[in-house]
This record gives structure tokens, sequence and C-alpha cells, in this order.
């Protein structure tokens, strides 16, 4: 596992995938199918992992937590960055923050949440997790009403925070002024694009943030790679064809949820057997696995070409 981060050309070297994470049916760690998962991602050339709400850390034991990170450093290549989550509640964050001073995990993202939070609460909580485990964290903006970009830039100026998720759904993407304010403020090379491949061409491309994270490059890699490096080529038509492939299988996760779907999509297109649901998630009806299975299999076989 990469230890240390000199500079962030990682944001924009590599797409940052958010895995799910792989349990055995007692809802136990499993480490082979996590190892599959990460070899996967490896292979098609993918070298920053970021497990957060795809992998359920929401709903994590703490118990559990140091067994988590263990295996995440031991299961992945010399020159992969893993990046895992806390919280999203302030016990959490105070107890994994122990459990992660002095580790070798350069940076950290904290789960967002909106109830009950206020922004000036959820800045404190960051401040709290920095100083108490000496390691700067990522920033997850999912609504706009979980922080404002002034209390983000005052983050970023006292130097606490390593680079930003934004992943606010809009209905026109390209129309977004809380990120126009935020751009503004911060600079837009810590910022990257968090809804995957859909949104992407136009949050690089238009706005100018650096990078974009996936969930379905647990799927087919190689290919969001190959659009990561479109977009930086401005070669947007490429871009534009390889995300079309992407589609069916995001739809399908924006209809019956991004965590389950993904979660299941990995197993049924034989990656890795990503086993049972944490609770407070569960497994999604059987008539929805047949589209589930074409379109990840679709979508993996697109992977090969």
């Amino acid at each position: 596992m990469k230890t240390s981060i000199n500079d962030l050309s990682f944001l924009s070297s590599s797409v940052i995938a958010v895995p799910p994470l792989c349990r055995n049916n007692d809802y136990s760690i499993n480490a082979e199918e996590n190892r599959k998962l990460i070899k996967h991602l490896e292979s098609g050339g993918v070298r920053t992992l970021l497990y957060g709400g795809n992998a359920n850390l929401y709903n994590i034991a703490i118990s559990e937590y140091s067994e988590l990170l263990e295996m995440l450093q031991s299961e992945c290549g010399n020159q992969t960055l893993v990046i895992p989550s806390v919280g999203p509640f302030f016990g959490n964050i105070t107890d994994q923050a122990a459990i992660l001073k002095g580790s070798s995990f350069p940076t950290v993202m904290i789960l967002p949440t909106l109830f009950p939070t206020r922004p000036e609460g959820v800045a404190q909580a960051v401040r709290y997790f920095v100083e108490r485990s000496g390691i700067k964290v990522v920033l997850y903006i999912k609504d706009e009403s979980y922080i404002s970009p002034q209390l983000v830039s005052e983050l970023v100026q006292d130097g606490i925070i390593s680079w930003i998720k934004y992943a606010v759904v809009r209905e026109d993407t390209s129309k977004d002024d809380y990120l126009k304010s935020l751009l503004n403020l911060v600079d837009p090379g810590m910022v990257v694009s968090g809804i995957g491949e859909q949104p992407a061409i136009t949050h690089l491309r238009d706005f100018g943030v650096t990078g974009f994270t996936s969930g379905c490059v647990c799927i087919a890699p190689s290919k969001s790679m190959k659009m990561l490096a479109a977009i930086k080529a401005n070669d947007f038509e490429s871009a534009e064809s390889i995300r079309g492939k992407f589609e069916t299988l995001e739809n399908l996760r924006n209809s019956h949820g991004p965590i389950p779907v993904l979660h299941h999509a990995v197993s049924l297109a034989d990656i890795a057997q990503t086993g049972a649901h944490l609770p407070l998630m569960s497994d999604l009806d059987g008539d929805l696995m047949d589209p589930i299975k074409e379109a990840s299999l679709d979508l993996f076989e697109f992977d090969l070409d």
C-alpha cells in the first residue's frame, strides 16, 4: 500500500475507485474475495481505492474497524493508495480517530450525513478528527446544506483537507451555483467529481475539477481509465462514447440504489463474491438480478475489448 501523498497528481492520474466490501454470509470480512476485486482494479490500471459508501462503512462496527484496516493494507499493491472512511457520526469519528492515529494511511474520508448536523458542527468534527488522528481529511460533499463553501475554504486554508469529493446530484450537471462558488474559493485541482462516469465529462471539462470517483470502475477498470485519459486529452468524443457504455448499469443504480446494485453487479459479473449485505442494507428483489447481471456482464465484456 502506498503510504504517502507528495502532491495531488494522483487525483488525475487514476480513476478513484469506490468499491464494495466483500463479506461472508455471517457478515465477517472476506479477505480472499476482497483481494480478487482489488487485483481486478489494479490490473485495469486503477491506483486509488476509496472505501466509503459503496463499502457500507456507514454500518461497520468499531470493533471490526482495525481488522478492515489491516486487510486493506495487506491486500493492495505497493503503488496503490487506499483511503478508508470514518463516521458519519461524531462518536464513530472519535473512536476511529484513535484507531487510525499512527497508522500508515495518509488520508481518510469522513462520511457525510444530514441528520442531525449543522454546517458549523461538521467543520468542528473535521477539525477534531485531524487533531486526534494527525491525518488530513477527504471532505465528501453530497448535499449543499451539509457545509458551506466558505467553511470549506477555511478548512482548506488551515491545511486540514487533503482533497474534496463533490457529489451533489443535479438535474442539469452544467448548472451548479454551489460548485461554482466552491471552486472560486478553493483550488479546483483538489476537487474531484464524485458521482461516477455520468457527470464526469461536464465536471472536468466545464468546471475544471481534476478527476472523478467511480463505483462501476469495479466492473470495467481499463475502460474507465481510458475515459479519464480521453477527458484529459480533450478527446471528449471518445470519452462520451465510453461514458455511454456505463449508462445502463448506472441507471439501475440510480433506480434501485447505488450501493446494493454495485454490490450485486460485482458478484454477478464473477469478479469477486461480495457476499451478504451488512445491515442496515439488504439484498435487492430477485427479479432485479437478471437485468443487473446482463448490464454488468455487458460492461465487463466491453472492458475486455
